[in-house]
């Protein structure tokens, strides 16, 4: 039996480095190794995608051992607590998405799913909008997570809300009916203009507004014609132009005062928005 790969950290480890609660969703590319490998045990739930080449494994399911093969972008669920036996002819390697039980419990309750309490595990699933949110979040680890924590919230949120239908295999209701108030709309707005140098999560704009992050989500879209991290991204454009127009602070101090996870995320953010380098929305003010 093999022991936990050195990538995957210990989660108390975890939890002393970051120094407050986990991300709602996190990623991280892990290797299983030949043999027989028992996955580490998380509190989290974990889908493994399959990257790479097709690798035969045998894998148990209850108290028998199934044979099949793993597809590049095929996944398996782990629920929080448990393992998977596997083992492999050859190494392999996995993106791992860890989702928080509570987003799962948060989410199967504001959809509806009143049975979608505990997750299922699942064995070489397919599905086009899980694949497509583990490779948005593998792109946000590579790059250093340029969408900040709102970003990944949202994207946790869809993965959460994904797997209940897949889990349900019917589809879900779709939330509260009506629109965000207009007084917990201009919370929100202030909100987000008071912070939003700060790396928001979408639970905490969620939570100014009343609601679970699961009514929250189309709510807020619904009002302002966009997603939160889109509209909150937006803001920080407009901020930094303002800012830059004044020669208010270094391209860098201004970058961190929108919010901005660094100078070259904000520079790419202007030239997708307004056709326009730092330098050049600098220059042309004067």
């Amino acid at each position: 039996m093999s022991d936990r790969p050195a990538c995957y950290p210990d989660p108390s480890t975890e939890l002393s480095a970051a120094g407050s609660a986990l991300p709602q969703l996190d990623v991280l590319t892990s290797p299983v190794p030949v043999g027989r490998f028992d996955s580490p045990l998380d509190d989290r739930h974990v889908l493994c995608l399959h990257l790479g080449a097709p690798v035969p494994v045998s894998y148990r399911a209850g108290r028998h051992e199934c044979q099949g093969v793993r597809l590049h972008g095929q996944f398996c669920v782990v629920p929080g607590g448990s393992s998977t036996r596997w083992t492999l002819s050859r190494p392999a390697r996995s993106l791992l998405l860890r989702l928080t039980p509570s987003l799962w419990r948060d989410t199967a309750h504001s959809l509806g799913a009143g049975s979608g309490d505990q997750l299922a595990p699942a064995i070489h699933i397919r599905d086009p909008q899980v694949e497509r949110i583990g490779w948005m979040m593998q792109a946000e680890e590579r790059d250093g997570f340029p969408g900040g924590r709102l970003f990944a919230d949202g994207l946790a949120s869809a993965l959460a809300a994904r797997l209940l239908a897949l889990q349900s295999r019917k589809p879900l209701a779709a939330g509260p009916a009506g629109a965000l108030p207009a007084w917990r709309l201009r919370q929100v707005l202030e909100y987000i203009e008071a912070h939003l140098e700060r790396d928001l999560r979408l639970a905490e704009l969620a939570a100014v507004a009343g609601f679970s992050v699961s009514h929250f989500k189309p709510l807020f879209k619904q009002a302002t014609g966009l997603p939160a991290h889109r509209f909150v991204l937006e803001r920080r454009v407009e901020r930094a132009r303002t800012l830059l127009q004044e020669g208010r602070g270094s391209i860098s101090d201004i970058a961190q005062a929108c919010g901005f996870s660094h100078a070259s995320h904000m520079a790419r953010s202007l030239r997708r928005s307004l056709g326009a380098t730092p330098s050049q929305i600098a220059a042309a003010a004067h």
